[in-house]
């Protein structure tokens, strides 16, 4: 089994041989832009370490990791546009950097280089990767509209929002290491199983992406505490909060995110205050180890080689345990 370093180094080593300036400048070069701001690359290396798992080789899978990668950063570039939102990891987002019309086509043909990325597969698995490509492209897609809708759906519910990361976020996750598991041929009864296990894997990812905006160390979260409060966003943490809160805490919640003219740092600090009095965030982390379990339970039904489960572990705590 090929360590989670290995791996890592592995796909980045792929993005930097490969080649995305062309001609016209102004399409590629915001695609080389936002590619070479890398990230983690999770997803194209849950895509390698899966098919390791199932004894498969990474070099016949590295193109389909890559266009998941690609398709991954194509829908964070049009979800700037939609947030406008400024940084991306640190950056000008390619939107404030060159322009709306220009991050709109860039992305609309990243989403295109991905397509290709993914076709280089094997011809007689073809068929399966696309269906799997197809159906997560589609439901990514659904996720983003019901978080658009919730910003001014004021009815929301918890269940809705676990349906909108499970195709937001969760499905990708779960098509990774899917994808993995096909190109490696493993039984089609263990490749349903790892998508079920990535969808929990990416539900207990997204809740503590939440938590942590509100509980996490600015230093090891890298972002700025608060972000989803300053902005009203429905998250788990704010459904939870007005499920549970009641008279004049219930309307101390509800002055403070109609308020446009309150203080940010204010804001922030009285939502939390209120988060940790109504328990929020002890049930939160509850959440997230429940999905976790979950996972871990569909992960341990998997028939693969002795030995190989320990990076896949590894990088589960890692996803789970940026911040604790």
């Amino acid at each position: 089994m090929h360590s989670l370093k290995f791996l890592q180094q592995f796909i980045s080593n792929a993005f930097s041989d490969a080649e995305f300036v062309n001609e016209p400048l102004q399409l590629y070069e915001p695609i080389a832009y936002t590619l070479d701001i890398g990230g983690k690359r999770l997803r194209p290396v849950l895509v390698l370490m899966s098919c390791d798992l199932f004894g498969g080789e990474i070099n016949k899978a590295v193109y389909p990791a890559m266009g998941v990668e690609i398709f991954h950063n194509f829908t964070l570039l049009h979800d700037d546009i939609m947030d406008n939102a400024p940084l991306r990891r640190g950056r000008e987002t390619v939107h404030q950097k060159w322009d709306i019309n220009s991050a709109i086509l860039s992305g609309d043909t990243m989403f295109v280089i991905a397509y290709e990325y993914v076709a280089k597969t094997d011809p007689e698995l073809l068929p399966q990767v696309l269906n799997l490509f197809n159906d997560t492209a589609r439901k990514v897609c659904e996720g983003q509209q019901y978080d658009m809708n919730f910003e001014t759906k004021s009815d929301v519910v918890i269940a809705d929002y676990m349906q909108m990361i499970r195709l937001k976020t969760a499905v990708l996750i779960a098509c990774s290491v899917k994808l993995g598991a096909i190109l490696a041929k493993a039984s089609p009864q263990d490749a349903e199983k790892i998508y079920d296990f990535g969808i929990e894997l990416g539900l207990a990812f997204q809740l503590q992406d939440d938590f942590l905006d509100a509980f996490g160390d600015t230093n090891k979260f890298g972002k700025t505490i608060g972000g989803d409060i300053s902005t009203n966003k429905k998250t788990f943490l704010f459904l939870k909060a007005f499920e549970l809160a009641r008279e004049d805490t219930l309307l101390k919640l509800t002055n403070y995110y109609c308020d446009k003219e309150i203080d940010r740092s204010k804001k922030v600090e009285e939502i939390i205050r209120i988060f940790r009095q109504l328990k929020v965030d002890e049930i939160t982390r509850h959440e997230i180890e429940n999905h976790h379990q979950k996972a871990m339970d569909i992960f341990n039904s998997l028939h693969f080689e002795s030995g190989k489960a320990s990076e896949m572990i590894g990088l589960m705590q890692e996803m789970l345990g940026r911040e604790r």
